[in-house]
This record gives C-alpha cells, sequence and structure tokens, in this order.
C-alpha cells in the first residue's frame, strides 16, 4: 500500500491548488450583466460546498496522465451542471433554503428561475465544449439527459408508496448517481486511461453516487435544518419515497397505527405538522436509518472494488478515501 490519507480533509489538503482552480474559473463563469442577479449567482457558487463532483473528475484523471489545464473546463464544467440542476430542482420542490441561503425561487418569479437555470445550464454546455473532445460531450450530454430522468421520475411518483427498490435505484441514478458516474469517466478518458480502467472509473462514480444519495436520504429525515442547509423532513412532506420509508415499511409491517400515520403522511392530505414530526420520529426510530446506511456501505465496497484495476498510489488511495467519506457526511 501507498501513503493512505485519513479522511476528506486530506483529500482537499491535496488537492487544494487544482479545486481553487475550479472554484476562480466558476465565478468567471456565472457573471452576468444584471448584478443583483450576478450576486445571487456568486452567492450560490459560494455556498457550492466541497466540489466532490469536479473533485471525482480531477481525482479520476491522478492515477494517469494527469493535466489540470486540461481537466479544468470539464472540472467546472460538472459543477455547473450541478449547480444548474439545484435551481430547478429547488423550482420544482418550491423549496426556501438550500445550503442554509434563501434559493432563487425564494426571490424571483418562477419564470425567471427557469431562465437563470437555463443560462446556468448553457455555460456548463459550453465548458464540455472547450474539452474539444467529442467523447467527454457525449457523456456530458448523457448525464444531462439522466439527470431529467430522474428528476422526472421523482416527480411522476411522488406520494407513490408502492415502489420497489428498483424504481428507487433508477430515480437516484438519475438524479445524483448519474453524474458522479460521468465526472469520473470524464476524468478517466481526459487522463488517457485505457478502456478498461475508463469503465471501471464510471462504475466507481456511480457507485459513489448511489451511496451519496442514500445517505442524504438519511440525513433528510436524522439531522436538523442547521446541520443539513435546508429543512429537514422535506422528503416526507413532498411525498418523495426514499429508501429509508421504504425500508420502515419493510421493518415494520405488523406495526399499523404508525405505519397508518405514514401513509396518510406522505399522502400529505390532512397532515399536519405534528403528523410530520411523529412520522419522522417513527421512521428515525424503527431501524430503517441504519438499515439504509448499510446498503449505502455496500455500494461504497462496490465503488473500491471497481478500483482494484487502477494503478496503485496516491492517485488511487485518495479515490477510495472520497468513497470512504461519503459514508460519514453530516450535511
Amino acid at each position: 500500500m501507498g501513503w493512505q490519507p485519513l479522511d476528506l480533509s486530506d483529500v482537499m489538503s491535496v488537492m487544494r491548488a487544482d479545486v481553487a482552480r475550479v472554484e476562480d474559473r466558476l465565478r468567471e463563469e456565472v457573471r452576468v450583466e444584471f448584478p443583483f442577479v450576478g450576486e445571487i449567482l456568486q452567492g450560490l457558487i459560494d455556498a457550492g460546498g466541497k466540489r466532490l463532483r469536479p473533485l471525482t473528475l480531477l481525482l479520476a484523471a491522478r492515477p494517469f496522465s494527469y493535466d489540470i489545464e486540461r481537466l479544468l473546463p470539464a472540472a467546472v464544467g460538472v459543477e455547473l451542471l450541478h449547480t444548474a440542476s439545484l435551481i430547478h430542482d429547488d423550482t420544482v420542490d418550491r423549496a426556501l433554503l438550500r445550503r442554509g441561503r434563501p434559493t432563487l425561487n425564494s426571490i424571483f418569479s418562477t419564470e425567471t428561475v427557469i431562465l437563470l437555470g437555463d443560462y446556468v445550464f448553457a455555460r456548463s454546455a459550453m465548458m464540455a465544449a472547450q474539452t474539444m473532445n467529442p467523447r467527454v460531450m457525449q457523456v456530458f450530454a448523457s448525464s444531462l439527459a439522466h439527470i431529467c430522468d430522474g428528476q422526472l421520475r421523482e416527480i411522476f411518483t411522488a406520494r407513490e408508496l408502492d415502489q420497489s427498490f428498483d424504481d428507487y435505484r433508477r430515480r437516484i441514478f438519475g438524479k445524483t448517481a448519474s453524474l458522479f458516474a460521468g465526472s469520473a469517466e470524464m476524468g478517466a478518458i481526459l487522463g488517457e486511461a485505457d478502456e478498461p480502467q475508463i469503465q471501471a472509473l464510471r462504475r466507481y462514480g456511480e457507485n459513489l453516487g448511489m451511496a451519496f444519495q442514500i445517505v442524504d436520504d438519511v440525513l433528510d429525515l436524522r439531522e436538523s435544518t442547521d446541520e443539513i442547509g435546508k429543512p429537514a423532513g422535506l422528503d416526507l412532506r413532498q411525498g418523495t419515497i426514499t429508501l429509508p420509508t421504504m425500508l420502515f415499511f419493510e421493518l415494520n409491517r405488523g406495526n399499523g397505527h404508525y405505519a397508518e400515520l405514514v401513509r396518510r403522511v406522505v399522502d400529505g392530505r390532512g397532515a399536519t405538522d405534528e403528523d410530520y414530526a411523529t412520522a419522522t420520529a417513527v421512521i428515525r426510530e424503527s431501524g430503517a436509518l441504519e438499515r439504509a446506511l448499510e446498503i449505502a456501505a455496500e455500494y461504497v465496497r462496490q465503488a473500491r472494488e471497481a478500483l482494484r484495476i487502477v494503478p496503485p498510489g496516491e492517485g488511487r488511495d485518495l479515490l477510495e478515501v472520497l468513497a470512504e467519506a461519503s459514508l460519514s457526511r453530516t450535511r
């Protein structure tokens, strides 16, 4: 084994200079002529978290031919694509908070927010085109299509309790894991990895993204608004059926009273704030969150297994730590 970082902070320390390059370019790409709108977009970028998708892209190239100048447009493109999807996501959800800040749709009309999201989508596509790599552009376009598919699945299956795990898996692949998969694949392509390694890194990114979204669904039920930067229990209120809720019904078939309460809350008709609070509490206490985290851990195991074909060394070590860190995050 080569040198092994301890946690995500070590990964960020190694990658700090290159992630800073991504940050600087992101700010350039969201500058617009309308000062107030520009300030809002800059605020979204500044509140952007750990940049896990561009980080995944950069790390996927690191074990191979790593050139930050070649990677930078794609890394910026995937983060802009992610930001644009959040803008549209918040509009669909009518969310008022994102990462602890007011969303665009809490300030502007729906029409304005959709156009702003489209603008950021366009900038992301322009960045992908700057790679001058047709395969990268194809992966980028495919990722966008999958994101839209995932969002549509979420809209059309809202408040439907008779969903299978496979339905959930397809939905979260589209909404979240597809961009992690695409980011890793694009990084490997631009890093000039061979074809089996490119496919292995795509599998790595997909499994990382699946684990990430399952943990996100757990946090929605487990943490407070202050900790996750958006309203806690939002999925239940919107009737979005996530893995913990599915597991609650699987684990508690005999508990008719509480099962009926959760069904009523998911249905949304006549549910009070107290009902939502009680439903959240019973799901927390049912063992469903712990079981969901076990499933997330299996996805992380599969992500690490995919890395076996990657040359050993610091680059592979960093990818392994990134995968493990997805299980321990709190927001």
